[in-house]
Parts: C-alpha cells; structure tokens; sequence
C-alpha cells in the first residue's frame, strides 16, 4: 500500500518536529502549516489523504477548518490531534466529519494507530474517551444540551480572533467582513454566553479549545 500523504496543522514546531520524527518513517507528511486558513489553503493545492491538525489553532480553529475541509473535499480524512480530551469537543468533532481523535499526550504509538486505522478507512478515538463519546454520538443531537450556548461557525471564528488579541478590524481582515460585520457577532455571542470583556471571551474560548490555555 502506498504511503498516505498528510498535512501536519500545528503552530508549536518543537511539536510538529516530534510528530515528523514519530510518523515520517511510515506516512508522508507532506506539508505542515501553522494555522487554520493556511490548512484549508493548502489542501485545496496538496488534497492530502489525511489532515492532522490540532484544535486550538490560530486564524481559524481546527474544528471549523475541519467543517470546511470536509464539505470542500469530502475525500480527504481528518484526525484532530489535541490536548483537549473533553468529550462534547470530541463528539462535535466526529459530528463535523472527523475520522480520528487523538490526544497529545497519548503514546507515540497511538498516533501511529490511528493513521493506521484512518488510513484503511476506519476510525480512531483515544481509548480514554472512546466509551463516553460512542455513547454521544448514538443521541439525537437534540438530546446532547450540556447548557453551553450553541454558537454558529463564524461566531466561533469572531470569538477566538478577539480570544487571541485581534481588534475588530483586524479580525474583519482576516475574515474578510466588515469591522461592523464582526461587532454584531461578537455581540451575538456576548449575549448567548452573557460574558461582557474581551478577557472573559478570551477564557471561555479556552475552555471549549478553540484557543490554547493561556496558563
């Protein structure tokens, strides 16, 4: 069988070196970017076989360049690659497409498992969740309320552009709005979370992975 041809997505290099050296003898990892819009950029260039991305990426958060990965190249894999072992993450994630979810901090040999597995058309979720989120996963997704707010894919993007420090218009530019555009949802998701400064929007992104904990 031949090599599966992967895009790395991660922005921390002493990572993706780690990941080179722990996957490169068996898969072909073709490219690595550092953030979501440069995945989404060059798979339309690349159509890897398989993404690896991590979820708290800068620009654009795996698990909407995961979305759009799958609606614009359905053929191509996702396995997110993360820190996060929180479960509704890993069910939204499988719920948008994913076809693996491994954690950082798992066994090399994991992460080998699950390209494996992914590879050959099967799915992979890390064994320490893998119960609780087959048990999601076979709800309505009307019955999965766990009281977060539900925020619409360019909500989550306007929420960690802010997260990381961006101002309106510069996350107008990279979203290519309006500043006015990016204020009505920073208001929307404002209201639905009834948080009210850019600090406690920066926290609550953390804490549903669409960016790095800070700490």
């Amino acid at each position: 069988m031949p090599k599966a041809r992967i895009i790395l997505a991660e922005d921390h290099e002493l990572v993706a070196e780690g990941i080179l050296r722990i996957v490169g003898d068996e898969f072909d990892i073709v490219e690595t970017v550092g953030d979501g819009i440069a995945l989404l950029d060059r798979c339309a260039v690349v159509r890897p076989d398989i993404v690896l991305t991590d979820m708290a990426m800068p620009k654009l958060n795996g698990l909407d360049a995961l979305t759009q990965i799958k609606q614009k190249f359905p053929r191509t894999s996702v396995i997110v690659l993360t820190g996060s072992a929180d479960v509704n993450l890993a069910t939204e994630s499988f719920r948008a497409g994913a076809s693996g979810y491994v954690l950082k901090h798992a066994a090399a040999t994991e992460l080998i498992t699950a390209l494996r597995e992914v590879w050959q058309g099967r799915t992979f979720v890390t064994p320490r969740i893998a119960q609780d989120v087959l048990q999601r996963l076979m709800q309505p997704q009307s019955a999965m309320d766990d009281g977060e707010p539900e925020l619409t894919s360019r909500e989550r993007q306007v929420l960690q552009l802010i997260a990381e420090g961006n101002s309106s218009k510069e996350a107008a530019a990279v979203l290519e709005i309006s500043a006015r555009t990016v204020e009505f949802h920073k208001r929307n998701v404002m209201k639905k979370t009834g948080l009210g400064s850019a600090a406690e929007l920066a926290r609550y992104a953390s804490k549903i992975g669409l960016v790095a904990d800070p700490s």
